[in-house]
């Protein structure tokens, strides 16, 4: 089964690597994960009572679309053609392409404006981006990618690969559950706890492959130390490996104090010792870097294919 499953990753991955997203098709139907926020946003203005029963009813809202999400792919992974139902529902949940896409749109925009830099940013990251200066801009765009070469890349591909087309429907689920209900505000606090939670557990192993292949193909051995030293600093359990990691390879200041809503998040730095202030072809390299992980990560898939076949 495993070397079956790596290799329609494979062909997931390279799929999405070359082509992205097609934009036109979602001007006629809905993305799945469109679908998905959807679902729990209709769930979350049916069921949120935002009182004590709240908690309960997140978990059994959370257990039941888990459920479905992984029915729904055991039953299109057993149709006919259901290997090429896998390979390009896995492609579209997998997102190297348009990350890397956002990231060069922030620093090409930062080579025209600071406001149309923010302006750009703004589509990649949740915090404030009005007053952000032009270092804070590079930093944010690279601390976005670096996370979210694990929450849209090595996550998605790695339940695939353990769970095939169930394991990538159920986290992509999770993951979109987590980033709308997620947060700990006074809505969510209660009923997003779930989501929240298993958003962690299946992030957990992923994270720490997407730190260790920043790291390994940096080159560099700050990269392994920083991150080793300041991963745990990070607020997020899992986001702080590849964040310290590419904070290392990079030798920059990442994380730190910012904005959500007005409100001042007085997060820590990761690598303080590094350089504070961010430059626009920072950018460029932690593009390139996430390039080179991918590769990584793409050579690894194909030996486990070769070595489990």
């Amino acid at each position: 089964m495993i070397p079956e499953t790596a290799a329609l990753l494979i062909l997931a991955l390279v799929l999405d690597a070359l082509f992205g997203e097609p934009r036109v098709l979602w001007h006629h139907l809905p993305h799945p994960a469109v679908v998905m926020g959807r679902i729990i946003a209709w769930a979350d203005a049916r069921y949120n009572t935002q009182d004590a029963a709240a908690r309960s009813a997140g978990v059994t809202v959370i257990a039941l679309l888990s459920l479905a999400a992984l029915g729904l792919g055991a039953v299109l992974a057993l149709l006919p053609f259901g290997e090429v139902i896998s390979v390009i529902l896995a492609a579209i949940l997998i997102a190297q392409h348009s990350l890397m896409r956002h990231v060069l749109a922030v620093r090409d925009a930062l080579g025209l404006s600071l406001p149309e830099a923010r302006r750009a940013l703004a589509d990649i990251v949740g915090r404030d981006t009005a007053a952000l200066s032009d270092s804070e801009v590079s930093r944010a765009a690279i601390e976005s990618a670096a996370e979210n070469f694990s929450d849209g890349v090595i996550a998605p591909a790695f339940w695939f690969l353990i769970l095939g087309l169930p394991g990538i429907l159920l986290y992509k689920l999770i993951n979109t559950a987590d980033s709308m209900i997620g947060h700990r505000t006074p809505r969510h606090e209660h009923f997003g706890w779930a989501a929240a939670k298993l958003d962690d557990v299946l992030n957990y192993i992923p994270a720490r492959i997407s730190g260790a292949l920043i790291a390994a193909v940096s080159g560099h051995a700050a990269a392994w130390a920083v991150m080793r030293a300041d991963a745990s600093k990070h607020p997020s359990p899992n986001a702080g490996w590849p964040e310290a990691a590419m904070a290392g390879a990079l030798d920059i200041t990442l994380a730190g104090p910012r904005r959500y809503n007005g409100q001042l998040s007085d997060h820590p730095s990761l690598n303080a010792a590094g350089r504070a202030e961010a430059e626009r072809g920072d950018m460029t390299q932690a593009v390139t870097l996430l390039w080179k992980a991918w590769a990584a990560f793409l050579a690894a898939v194909a030996l486990l294919a070769l070595m489990t076949a």
